[in-house]
């Protein structure tokens, strides 16, 4: 096992391009896409929040008041387009107000005044422009019906029997989370599951497209030893790669600011990810190694790699349309149980030992039933023949 393992790694490091892009492409691109996302994100928030937000606003004439206390609250009244609609369909405009002729009637007979929001609810980038003019006008109609009272000498307050309050008992941890766990845990399965996919691809499919295979296969050792040494050379590459990686969300958090809040770096946190992570780095490689030793050639052997990367987007699609509650069960089911976890870690939340045992010993169940097929498979005599 241990001669197959040296041999596979002495022949992938002699390809130094691959093994650059296999070792450096996840450490150097992730961080970045995934801390530049959130950087762009947060500056576009704190820019739409902090500038003066133009609206577009028809009959402005007939809600002088409004539109004086919408200019208090960083909101500008500005004459509208002469066709409204088609500018907010073609985004040159976010959102718009109109203000309904009977306006000024239903205003002095105390009858609720009709405006309305022009918006396009699938857009976005205009989210935060719509949420400010919607709190705008709910607090100006708020405070116009206390007066309202207080003038007819009630107290405003009979019309609130019940005071709401909130009590978020979500941990800063959880809070600052949020937006990671969207993607990271996406992220950090893939790498994980894929992290020694060229390597176990190349000396199994690619060693039977060269034809290389049939004398290895020719000598006395186990075929058990010989595909453990494969899987261990995958295994020992995805590992590399995938610590690697974590050492650099770890140090790209460093600086980038604000956004080192959105993710716990601690050692502590990087070595449960790691743990997390390990028995998908073995699932993924003896599931690899099984399916490249029943393709004939490279090619084949690569193209099962588009279905592969969809399995864990499975349960961030599924948790996003059926948000379900852990369970215990849930830490037996690939990808469902790595994304759990991960969130876990993420929201600063404590793991019972109960799911470790769960998960683990499902994790190493399921590596270990893959790799006796990729035995079995290796046992057939047709592996060493090719075309």
């Amino acid at each position: 096992m241990w001669t197959v393992m040296r041999k596979e790694l002495r022949d992938f490091s002699r390809d130094r391009r691959t093994l650059l892009l296999t070792l450096l492409l996840g450490p150097l691109l992730y961080p970045v896409l995934l801390l530049g996302m959130g950087s762009l994100a947060e500056n576009r928030a704190k820019t739409q929040l902090d500038k003066q937000l133009e609206v577009p606003v028809t009959g402005a004439e007939r809600a002088p008041n409004l539109v004086a206390f919408l200019a208090t609250v960083g909101i500008k009244a500005i004459d509208p387009p002469a066709d409204l609609y088609a500018g907010v369909r073609s985004q040159d405009i976010d959102v718009a107000l109109e203000i309904d002729e009977h306006f000024g009637a239903d205003w002095e007979a105390g009858r609720p005044a009709r405006v309305d929001l022009v918006m396009d609810s699938t857009r976005r980038n205009a989210e935060i422009p719509v949420q400010r003019l919607q709190q705008a006008l709910a607090g100006y109609g708020s405070q116009v019906g206390a007066l309202r009272l207080y003038a007819r000498g009630i107290d405003a307050s009979i019309m609130s029997p019940v005071a709401l309050g909130t009590r978020d008992l979500a941990t800063p941890e959880a809070k600052r989370g949020l937006m990671m766990s969207l993607l990271l845990p996406y992220l950090l399965i893939v790498m994980s599951f894929l992290g020694g996919a060229y390597l176990i691809m190349d000396a199994t499919a690619g060693e039977r497209e060269r034809q290389s295979l049939e004398p290895l296969l020719a000598t006395p050792a186990p075929r058990g030893a010989i595909v453990s040494g494969k899987i261990a050379a995958a295994c020992a590459v995805g590992l590399v790669s995938l610590v690697l990686i974590l050492l650099a969300f770890k140090l790209s958090a460093q600086f980038a600011g604000t956004m080192a809040q959105m993710l716990d770096v601690r050692f502590a946190a990087i070595a449960k990810l790691l743990l997390i992570l390990l028995p998908m780095l073995f699932l993924g490689t003896t599931l690899l190694t099984f399916l490249a030793a029943s393709a004939k050639s490279m090619k084949e052997a690569q193209s099962h790699m588009t279905w592969l990367m969809l399995l864990p987007m499975l349960p961030i699609l599924v948790l996003a349309v059926n948000p379900m509650k852990s369970e215990l069960w849930q830490y037996a089911v690939p990808f469902l149980a790595q994304n759990q976890m991960i969130l876990k870690v993420i929201r600063g939340e404590a793991i019972g030992m109960d799911a470790w045992a769960v998960y683990l010993a499902a994790g190493v169940g399921l590596a270990a039933i893959l790799w006796a097929a990729a035995v079995h498979r290796y046992g057939q005599e047709r592996l060493a023949i090719s075309g």
